[in-house]
């Protein structure tokens, strides 16, 4: 895995969103949260959903992925969050430095 990752998760509201976002920068899970309100369109339980939903893009190093997403599943109202993983394969050398400071 690389060194420094994204990790996204969506959800129904922006306050939720919000929660999510501040409780992975306050536990050093995550230097950065952006939330961005997005449409979704994707099949549950048989039916065709389309619905509003809010994105939490959550910055962080390799060894914060485990216990990140383990809180995101804790707080989560949805039965299966979507919790997605993206290697940053290259970046600002202060800004990568930055988040390995606000994470340790």
């Amino acid at each position: 895995m690389a060194e420094h990752v994204v990790v996204t998760t969506t959800t129904d509201t922006e306050e939720a969103a919000l929660g999510i976002a501040r409780g992975v920068v306050e536990n050093r899970l995550g230097a950065c949260a952006q939330i961005h309100p997005l449409r979704s369109v994707f099949r549950w339980e048989g039916e065709v959903q389309d619905e509003t939903e809010w994105r939490v893009d959550i910055k962080t190093v390799a060894d914060k992925v485990a216990p990140l997403i383990e809180h995101i599943e804790s707080v989560h109202s949805y039965d299966v969050p979507e919790v997605l993983v993206t290697p940053i394969v290259a970046g600002s050398e202060a800004y990568l430095r930055w988040l390995g400071t606000e994470t340790h």
